[in-house]
């Protein structure tokens, strides 16, 4: 057989993880014809953690890579009571009327019509899954290694079990711990693990109906965000209103050192509220309701330790396992799908040249590594600002940043710039730079 008539096989692409970032990927590649395969550790899709919720550029980035990935995040989305973004005093109250869980706004924006709505994560996953051939999804695939073979072959993708798989590209999408990172930039580099941000939080999903009795209609109808010295808590409605997603935290001065190495560890409701216990009569109820034995999340990001680049040739990183970020922000999954609508469309443009007959040889690879260039180039400089301003936004909440303080007014400036540069991200210019520098970088 010719080189010409290998080389001009449909683009193999291989998505290591089927978080938010892989699947979403997956299915802006499906929609402009591309063949993939997810391969998930995992015997099943699934998405560690309650609740979460998307920022409005983060929609716009879905209704772009697929609209239908868009439709099913409203469909599991719990629509707020306002459109806004509220931030109230949880700390401060009065202390002759110890029962009024009425607490002072520190900062209200408004985020756009039913923007930054709230959904269960595992919802979400279960919906986009439905979009994805069975068949285009294999479970139990634990990375070990990755082999370049050169330009006229396929990389090797080898795993615990035995097996090996082929691919023209590789897209680790395995997030915070992501296997490929390591394999990128060696096991003993610091960039290829997270580091701790001193700072952990107590998660739950809670009844709508018990907070209701205790917080009144508005405090479980939006969401809001309870700050305070050290510490913070975020409530905000999923299940279509029948559960409050509830994530409470706390700075730690000391080192994680759980006994496994995992990033959680059990703990029980008693020390949750002590945590809490100076705090306003709002936080004290909405602590009240945890559950008596729950688990403690340690936050950990890339920050500390950055990777200097998201691309090594063939091999690229997206989403957590590019850029894991703190969450208070509340933008790290909806980065990731800004990384997969870019990756979308460049891979989109490599297809269309192979479909033509016009991508073959070395040429193949060649495009190959310039695309995965240009998403570096173009997605870098933004993902590792949230990643940096998301470590803010969490000493903000908690009273640390020396810029604001407690003090509202200067508050309110602040995270409204740092929240609009994430909010108001046009992913449509986003989308035409990766185009031109990609091919800018192919007449070069």
């Amino acid at each position: 057989m010719s080189e010409t008539a290998v080389e001009e096989k449909p683009l193999d692409v291989a998505i290591v993880g089927g978080g938010i970032t892989g699947v979403t990927l997956a299915l802006g590649l499906l929609h402009r014809g591309i063949k993939f395969k997810i391969y998930e550790r995992a015997d099943s899709l699934r998405e560690i953690g309650a609740g979460i919720a998307f920022t409005p550029n983060a929609e716009r980035a879905m209704q772009k890579l697929d609209p239908r990935i868009h439709q099913a995040f409203r469909k599991v989305a719990t629509p707020n009571i306002e459109d806004y973004f509220v931030w109230v005093d949880g700390y401060h109250y009065n202390r002759s009327d110890p029962d009024n869980t009425n607490e002072e706004l520190v900062s209200k924006l408004y985020v756009g019509e039913r923007g930054f709505e709230g959904c269960r994560r595992q919802d979400f996953i279960e919906e986009l899954v439905k979009h994805i051939p069975k068949e285009d999804v294999k479970y139990g695939k634990n990375l070990a290694s990755v082999t370049d073979r050169g330009d006229g072959e396929k990389i090797v993708l080898g795993f615990r079990d035995g097996t090996t798989e082929e691919a023209d590209v590789v897209i680790g999408c395995d997030g915070i711990r992501s296997k490929l990172r390591r394999l990128m930039f060696g096991e003993d580099n610091p960039a290829s693990r997270p580091s701790y941000t001193h700072k952990f939080a107590f998660r739950s999903l809670v009844p709508t109906n018990k907070a209701r009795e205790l917080l009144g209609d508005y405090k479980v109808a939006t969401r809001l965000i309870h700050v305070g010295p050290n510490a913070h808590a975020i409530t905000f409605p999923v299940a279509m209103g029948a559960l409050i997603n509830l994530v409470a935290f706390v700075t730690d001065p000391k080192d994680w050192a759980a006994e496994d190495g995992k990033f959680t560890a059990r703990t029980n409701k008693s020390e949750a509220v002590e945590y809490f216990a100076a705090f306003g009569p709002a936080v004290r109820a909405i602590m009240s309701l945890l559950p008596d034995e729950l688990d403690k999340w340690a936050l950990f990001d890339q920050r500390d330790h950055p990777v200097p680049t998201y691309v090594r040739g063939r091999l690229c990183l997206a989403g957590d396992a590019a850029h894991a970020s703190s969450p208070h922000h509340g933008a790290g999954a909806g980065s990731g799908v800004e990384d997969a609508l870019v990756l979308a469309e460049l891979i989109g443009t490599i297809s269309e040249a192979v479909a033509r007959g016009t991508c073959t040889g070395s040429r193949r690879a060649a495009m190959v590594r310039a695309a995965l260039e240009t998403y570096n180039a173009v997605r870098y400089e933004r993902t590792q600002w949230i990643v940096d301003s998301s470590r803010v936004a969490g000493e903000m909440f908690e009273w640390q940043h020396a810029s604001c303080g407690s003090d509202p007014e200067k508050f309110d400036r602040e995270i409204a710039w740092r929240s609009h540069k994430i909010w108001d991200y046009d992913v449509d210019e986003m989308v035409c730079n990766a185009h031109s520098q990609f091919s800018s970088s192919l007449e070069a």
